[in-house]
């Protein structure tokens, strides 16, 4: 009787213990889900700050290359006036070496993607040219004369032509 009391009371004692541990193999599920939700998290917060650090490294790429357009777009402006010097001259000096030296530094601009407006003979487009003046003719609002070349780059204006533009001379009876 004294041994079933002594196995009753270890058998107590052992339910505790496997209670005990139970609780405590519970409490550690629960940390453990505890860190793992902590883990996603940080992972989330990773991702997040990884994909807004390579989208600022993406915009400032593209900053560059537009600092970088507008640059050079700000020299070609002003290398135009030489350009048109040059162009003045070839008419005066008749010297092939003045005309390569031209074409030598129009093709370095055109690298650059810089192309001359074509408007002579065309309609007057106040976007592309400015008329500085109208001279009598057989069309209204035709560029008759290019005082000065316009350029563009892309689909942008750099500069706009200065032309003379026609008037229909209109009879009267």
């Amino acid at each position: 009787m004294k041994n079933k009391i002594n196995n009753q009371k270890n058998n107590q004692e052992i339910i505790k213990q496997i209670n005990e541990l139970k609780r405590q193999i519970e409490e550690l599920n629960k940390q453990i889900n505890d860190l793992k939700n902590q883990s996603d998290n940080f992972k989330n917060k990773y991702l997040r700050a990884l994909a807004d650090y390579q989208n600022l490294e993406k915009r400032i790429i593209e900053e560059k290359k537009e600092l970088i357009k507008i640059a050079n777009n700000q020299l070609i402006l002003k290398l135009l006036p030489f350009l048109d010097n040059l162009e003045k001259a070839e008419v005066f000096i008749k010297d092939t070496g003045l005309k390569i030296i031209k074409e030598e530094f129009y093709k370095i601009l055109a690298e650059f993607g810089l192309e001359e407006l074509d408007v002579l003979n065309k309609s007057f487009d106040p976007n592309l040219a400015e008329a500085v003046e109208i001279v009598l003719g057989d069309d209204n609002n035709k560029v008759v004369e290019v005082v000065r070349k316009g350029y563009k780059i892309g689909d942008k204006i750099l500069r706009v032509a200065q032309v003379k533009v026609s008037k229909k001379i209109e009879k009267t009876s």
